[in-house]
């Protein structure tokens, strides 16, 4: 007897299509699918045909200049990200060897974390479990959101503006921001420097520093320094921001404990205000519904562990938080 559609379509379809499918969205486009998979652009095309035909939807919408996905392609690529992710866990789940503790962590986080209590978990764990592998994939927030959310990832680091449903955050440490010029700004050997010597400055900003996003702080802490109305430069990179300061394109933010070498290497230099600096917290994601291996569940163990030994106070960089609207933090010398 004949399966229904529906029954026949799990066992004719070819599942390397999905994986395709799942790049080209991700790329934004067939021809950087194509050099991601290091394939040529007709092959990837024709998979892409081959799935419009098997779903028989139109998935992608492809018009010169134009690339978006279809309702129906929104809702495929949703269901390929958690086959991707069961799919991406079958080795740590089946690494079931009871000497020693085995598997692999999975890491999306954000650019430049930088938290010596997180090393100090991380080079504990390593130490006490040399048989488990990591990979660290470095992405913007929203994205390391989106990869923890559809599974695709054990663990992830990042900003969050508000509280996401369905998944665990923990603060993993806190930071606080303040304003940096460059070696080349004309106000960089000044004896001091004021909030009327900066007003109207250029400066660069992070991409989410709109309002609503986890970095709306610092556009307030911009505004109070007087600085220009619009940005001249802007990037998602903490790396980027920084190159900006030193080239002198503008003023930007930056966390204060990431900046010290910088200043100590005389690279930068923090402009006012010194007080009353926003704070960021940083946040170590999870996602309760995924089957966490052997490895994956004593690493999070381990980070609630250590991280509720340790206090948030500690784990509170590059300012005071108790400082107050008269105390004032003096600019590293």
């Amino acid at each position: 007897m004949k399966l229904p559609q529906q029954q026949r379509f799990p066992w004719n379809l070819n599942w390397n299509l999905l994986r395709t499918f799942m790049v080209i969205v991700d790329q934004r486009g067939i021809s950087k699918a194509a050099d991601t998979l290091g394939l040529k652009q007709p092959t990837v095309s024709a998979a892409l045909k081959r799935l419009e035909e098997s779903t028989g939807k139109q998935l992608i919408i492809r018009k010169p200049n134009e690339f978006s996905v279809t309702r129906s392609g929104q809702a495929l690529y949703a269901e390929c990200a958690g086959i991707f992710g069961t799919i991406s866990q079958l080795p740590s789940l089946m690494d079931t060897d009871q000497g020693n503790l085995r598997g692999h962590l999975s890491i999306a986080t954000t650019s430049s974390v930088k938290s010596k209590h997180f090393d100090d978990i991380l080079s504990k764990f390593a130490q006490a479990h040399p048989q488990v592998t990591y990979a660290f994939s470095v992405t913007e927030s929203e994205d390391v959101v989106t990869m923890i959310s559809q599974n695709r990832a054990s663990f992830g680091i990042c900003l969050l503006s508000e509280e996401i449903q369905n998944l665990n955050a923990m603060v993993l440490y806190r930071e606080f921001f303040g304003l940096y010029c460059g070696a080349r700004h004309p106000l960089f050997d000044a004896a001091e420097i004021t909030l009327d010597d900066i007003e109207n400055e250029p400066f660069v900003a992070f991409q989410t520093e709109a309002e609503g996003g986890p970095l709306e702080a610092i556009s307030q802490l911009r505004a109070r320094a007087g600085l220009a109305n619009s940005w001249r430069g802007v990037s998602s990179s903490l790396n980027e921001i920084r190159r900006m300061i030193m080239a002198n394109v503008g003023i930007g933010a930056l966390p204060i404990h990431v900046a010290e070498e910088d200043e100590r290497g005389g690279h930068i230099r923090q402009v006012p205000p010194y007080d009353e600096l926003p704070m960021v917290n940083i946040y170590l994601v999870t996602n309760p519904a995924r089957r966490q291996s052997d490895a994956e569940a004593a690493f999070l163990s381990t980070c609630e562990a250590e991280l509720g030994a340790i206090g948030i106070e500690e784990r509170t960089y590059g300012g005071n938080p108790r400082l107050g609207p008269g105390e004032r933090r003096r600019p590293a010398s």
